[in-house]
């Protein structure tokens, strides 16, 4: 399949920043096309929406229900092939499941679903239908972030002892909810966000990158929520012990109240020969330390870097890329694997290398872990379920 991909997108409108992110950072490869859409739950708001997209207004729909039963009316060659989710987390699975029934793949934002239960279903639904699902943890398309994991399972560090992760930000340090701000008043929500706020919305990221990264999968936590701000209803801060199922050791920590913080999402694994930091506001640069050697920094695009690494960089050594080409990485992996689908290919997501449903279903555990540890006064070591 040659022609560009079409692209359906359900929410993301006017002002929305993870609409225009989810569109600039799939356009980057200049594969796909935007289609069509229901960008609000308001029919006026997602006209409008799609009117400064330039879309034809017969392709901008009201609802994500109707937008699904016409599209998938169309003829094949002017129909959506996927949809992009970008909603509020409580509507990622009704959408999700309305568009698998409907015959179309999907790319989300994570998290995938706002209960473990609902990740669980949607897993088989996709296993069921035979069509494809990517979840956005764009972290995990950085070229640095590929090469710490190709070091890793080529056993570079030797055994993995100690995973430390952290992501502070400062936006919520004051009561913005009530301030007028759109993406502080779902995120602390618990109708809108689902069962946390700081650890679901950011820690969960240090969660998938953490299993990423080190390939091996997180297998208890024990867990200290805290709310700082008064009158906030979901949890603003948070600390994570890890245990993981080939014994190393971690700290997880999240903060949206950490006053200063921009978005400092950092990873440090150590192994017994050595260790890797990398920085996603640093995220050229690999740092690794090893026992009784040199410190290397590894940067971006240089010809010695793991195939992965090196498939993920896309401008030559020197020229900065971060958050949206790691983005677009993502996408780039999901195009191939939906283009070989359309062939009749049989998809393996991990061969394609982006985050899928199993992602989902591990965060979703986690986040549900994580609550319950902190909430129990008897249970504090709690292990995540699949």
């Amino acid at each position: 399949m040659k022609r560009r991909l079409r692209m359906g997108m359900v929410g993301g409108g006017k002002d929305a920043f993870i609409g225009a992110t989810h569109r600039w950072a799939a356009r980057m490869g200049d594969e796909v096309e935007l289609v069509c859409g229901s960008f609000s739950s308001s029919r006026r708001k997602s006209m409008e929406s799609g009117a400064d997209l330039g879309l034809d207004p017969d392709r901008v729909y009201g609802t994500y229900r109707e937008m699904f039963k016409t599209e998938a009316k169309l003829p094949p060659d002017k129909r959506m092939d996927f949809v992009v989710i970008v909603t509020p987390n409580n509507m990622h699975y009704p959408i999700s499941m309305a568009a698998l029934d409907a015959g179309f793949s999907v790319v989300c934002d994570k998290p995938m679903t706002v209960t473990l239960d609902e990740a669980q279903n949607l897993a088989r639904k996709v296993k069921s239908c035979g069509l494809l699902f990517c979840l956005t943890h764009n972290y995990a398309g950085a070229p640095m972030v590929k090469e710490a994991r190709a070091m890793i399972a080529r056993g570079e560090l030797g055994r993995i002892r100690r995973v430390v992760a952290e992501y502070p930000q400062g936006w919520l340090a004051t009561r913005e909810e009530t301030s007028g701000c759109k993406q502080a008043v779902w995120r602390t929500n618990p109708k809108r966000a689902g069962l946390s706020c700081c650890m679901g919305d950011i820690g969960s990221h240090a969660a998938h990158l953490a299993e990423y990264v080190t390939g091996d999968e997180i297998a208890e936590v024990c867990a200290d929520l805290s709310t700082f701000v008064r009158g906030r209803q979901l949890d603003d801060d948070g600390s994570v012990l890890l245990r993981f199922r080939e014994g190393a050791r971690g700290v997880l920590w999240a903060s949206q109240v950490a006053a200063g913080e921009e978005n400092n999402l950092r990873i440090r694994v150590y192994g017994e020969k050595g260790s890797i930091e990398w920085a996603q506001m640093e995220p050229n640069t690999l740092v690794v330390r090893w026992h009784g050697k040199p410190t290397e920094c590894r940067r971006a695009a240089m010809p010695y870097l793991s195939e992965s690494a090196r498939n993920a960089s896309r401008l030559p050594p020197g020229h900065p890329e971060g958050y949206l080409e790691a983005f677009a990485n993502v996408y780039t992996n999901f195009f191939r694997a939906l283009r070989d689908h359309a062939e009749g290919k049989k998809i393996d997501e991990t061969v394609y290398d982006y985050p899928a449903v199993r992602d989902g279903i591990r965060v979703a555990s986690f986040i549900e872990s994580v609550v319950r540890s902190s909430k129990s006064h008897k249970e504090k070591w709690i292990p995540l379920a699949d």
